[in-house]
């Protein structure tokens, strides 16, 4: 195993290599082409032609309860006379208007339970179950309906991608104190209830039966389950996302995900304004905009791209499983070359010269995001992160957000001349992400332009909403104190037969720093007991070292956290190096996912609340379906858990 990566040599989208190479200060810099497409050049899609698509709210099937399942529908992403696109997304059963890609959002009020029944209905309309809209590896610790069940299966030769029915578990992403029967466990998944189910399939995962009883039963059947969301956390930004074992990237990439909003109407969990205690007035209403950004690649009839080959990842053709230990489809990391906003790709939005309010949410698998306006009149506060209001207000130039990394945002075109089109830019790399520092931005044809805000609506009245910069954020409660526990992210480096170095799967791992490194070190896989297990109401700190040569967002289930802060280390000793850094005045609130720098340590401050089996992994989602994923259970074993 390596904790250093001697280079990377990423396959970006579609027929075109890049080539990612280390310069002169161990840094990783691009050095070839833009990111390519499938059959479809992206170059040639226009953009800025069609509107954004704002998300309506789901609709209740009673009050606070829904029934929503996944259907694979056809949508229009990309700008007409380009032909629609077979995605999956999320609907209301009582409404087939509602499916869409990413789904209308989910608005609950803080302290009032919801209950949810997500159902799997990815089957046509003979009721016959349908296979992935993407190649399947099935050589990969997954959920593995053939079975053996949440395993890795054996092969006598390289098999072809899976062709069977589609398992699904849905995870509501940021939601505390969630019991853990609701939380979306990977191994809880389950296929829906087709008609020529093969009697050898599993339909269930492994925990499903036990999360069932636990639960109490109701709404659990086959094809679906019910979970019940406390949303006793403050006001935050939240989302849902598929989140079965070893295909979470498929599942995400094909479309399923929304957001997931709770509000409150207490007066403390609002701002107010400096000098006094008058209420502040934030964008609320058509000046309120959720935006899912993703990237995606595609083929020039409109399908989905995504690799069906290890070999168009970097050109290594084999041997494969079994003959050697390298998947043949799996692919690191991807990089779309198309950028999508609530499901269109480039769209314009119509704006009035004030402030508005914008949730923005990293949907990408791989790619991190750094945002910016063309226009440099264009003013950005950040108040909030996932776990709701920051600090403090933090007024900014760009914004940084790694998948699944979410930004509450206040935008002011106010001095913006009207007529004027602003471009909402990423600079980020079309690659493996360092630093802001490290690489090329973005192509500046493709996957560096977003969407363009368009300042041509004449204003709705004058714009009584606060000024940023005298907002006064809900106080939050400063955690002390919890035992430092190391942790270790890991990249395993495999050997071809023709001693071509090539990057094998991702691992967290533990640390004994005792006993010095690198025998200290253990890497961990998700089929191994759970290493980290807190007690309830205990607090610890969570040092996680990266020996990787990314960056990488980490995410806890079922608990936010606090950040400490970051420090280099020395790789072969764990020994500080230098000063610490505190986090980001953007970091400084709740936050459920942060970013791990390589060559750092990266410390978070957690205190745990509700008992059961949960996971913490990597959110880059190519990472967590290769190993990149542990369970951790917070108190004793529960009586009749699965081994």
């Amino acid at each position: 195993m390596r904790i250093d990566r001697r280079y990377f040599l990423s396959y970006l989208g579609g027929t075109t290599l890049g080539l990612f190479a280390l310069d002169g200060l161990g840094n990783i810099e691009a050095v070839a082409t833009p990111v390519a497409g499938g059959t479809l050049n992206a170059r040639n899609v226009p953009k800025f032609v069609a509107p954004l698509a704002v998300l309506p709210v789901m609709p209740p099937s009673s009050p606070n309860a829904y029934s929503i399942a996944m259907r694979q529908i056809s949508q229009q992403i990309l700008p007409q006379p380009f032909a629609a696109t077979e995605v999956w997304a999320y609907g209301s059963t009582a409404d087939d208007r509602t499916f869409h890609s990413p789904a209308w959002t989910i608005e609950a009020r803080r302290g009032v339970a919801a209950e949810v029944t997500w159902i799997n209905e990815l089957k046509d309309a003979d009721g016959h179950y349908l296979p992935h809209l993407l190649p399947v590896d099935p050589t990969l610790h997954w959920a593995n309906p053939p079975g053996p069940r949440d395993m890795r299966s054996t092969f006598t030769t390289t098999p072809g991608p899976y062709k069977g029915p589609v398992p699904i578990v849905t995870h509501v992403h940021g939601m505390e104190n969630v019991e853990d029967w609701s939380d979306g466990y990977p191994e809880a998944w389950y296929l829906t209830a087709a008609s020529n189910l093969s009697p050898d399939h599993a339909r269930e995962g492994t925990w499903y039966d036990f999360f069932k009883t636990k639960s109490g039963g109701r709404g659990w059947a086959s094809g679906q389950a019910t979970c019940r969301y406390p949303n006793s956390q403050r006001p935050s930004t939240l989302w849902f996302h598929d989140h079965a074992l070893g295909i979470t990237r498929l599942n995400l990439y094909a479309g399923p995900a929304g957001f997931y909003i709770i509000r409150s109407e207490a007066a403390s969990d609002h701002p107010t304004l400096a000098g006094g205690n008058n209420t502040a007035t934030l964008p609320d209403g058509q000046y309120e905009i959720a935006l899912v950004i993703q990237d995606r690649s595609f083929n020039a009839d409109g399908s989905l791209f995504y690799p069906d080959s290890r070999r168009l990842f970097d050109r290594y053709a084999g041997p494969y499983i079994p003959k050697g230990d390298v998947s043949p489809i799996w692919v690191p990391e991807f990089y779309g070359n198309c950028m999508l906003v609530n499901g269109r790709a480039w769209p314009y939005h119509s704006v009035e010269p004030r402030r508005y309010r914008l949730r923005i949410l990293n949907g990408c698998n791989s790619r991190f995001l750094i945002l910016k306006f063309s226009d440099p009149s264009v003013d950005i506060w950040q108040i909030g992160t996932e776990g709701g209001y920051l600090r403090a207000p933090a007024r900014m130039k760009q914004l940084l957000l790694a998948p699944a990394e979410r930004a509450d945002v206040i935008v002011d075109f106010a001095k913006v001349r009207p007529g004027q089109n602003i471009t909402l830019r990423n600079i980020g790399p079309d690659g493996p992400y360092q630093t802001d520092k490290v690489g090329r931005p973005a192509d500046p044809r493709t996957t560096g332009r977003v969407m363009q805000f368009r300042v041509d609506r004449r204003p709705d009245g004058s714009d009584q909403t606060s000024d940023p910069a005298r907002l006064v954020l809900p106080h939050i409660v400063h955690l002390d104190g919890g035992v430092e526990r190391p942790l270790a992210l890991l990249e395993t480096m495999t050997m071809s037969p023709a001693m071509q170095e090539l990057p094998g799967d991702m691992t967290l791992g533990t640390i004994d720093l005792a006993a010095g490194l690198p025998g200290g070190i253990r890497a961990r896989r998700w089929h191994e007991p759970a290493s980290e297990n807190p007690s309830p109401n205990e607090i610890e700190v969570w040092a996680i070292y990266n020996f990787t040569g990314d960056a990488h967002p980490m995410h806890v289930h079922a608990v936010f956290f606090q950040i400490v802060d970051r420090q280099r280390f020395d790789p072969k000793t764990g020994l500080p190096v230098g000063g610490k850094r505190a986090p980001r005045p953007e970091e400084n609130g709740w936050k459920d996912t942060v970013i791990a720098y390589p060559g750092e340590v990266t410390r978070i401050r957690l205190k745990f609340t509700a008992q059961g089996q949960f996971a913490w992994h990597c959110h880059i989602a190519e990472h967590e379906d290769n190993e990149m994923m542990r369970p951790y259970r917070i108190g004793p074993l529960q009586p009749g858990q699965p081994a």
